[in-house]
């Protein structure tokens, strides 16, 4: 298989809507979290709006987090919470990761 050598180091392993920085930082706040609203998110991360935007939007289409938007009162509210599919491809993350830092050290 292309990128992987006799040590096991697989570098297409890795899941590339998650691998990136923030992608990733939203999928392991949401692992632990299971949801939160955008603001939160924004905040803990320190995203702007627009950043935070297309991220999600990258991992929703990917199935891996769910979006709602509401009304709460008259104020808009959006809630982004990790899918099943989603928690199932961090934890495949996670695994991949581990394989590349054990098999590259052999």
């Amino acid at each position: 298989m292309a990128g992987q050598s006799d040590s096991g180091f697989d570098i297409e392993a890795l899941d590339e809507v998650i691998h990136g920085r923030v992608r990733l930082g939203i999928m392991a706040f949401l692992a632990s979290a299971g949801d939160a609203e955008f603001t939160t998110l924004k905040s803990r991360l320190q995203l702007t709006d627009g950043n935070l935007s297309v991220h999600l939007r990258k991992l929703e289409e990917a199935g891996y987090v769910e979006v709602e938007k509401r009304f709460v009162g008259k104020k808009p509210q959006t809630r982004v919470a990790i899918s099943r599919s989603g928690r199932a491809a961090f934890l495949n993350y996670l695994k991949a990761m581990q394989t590349l830092v054990e098999g590259g050290a052999a």
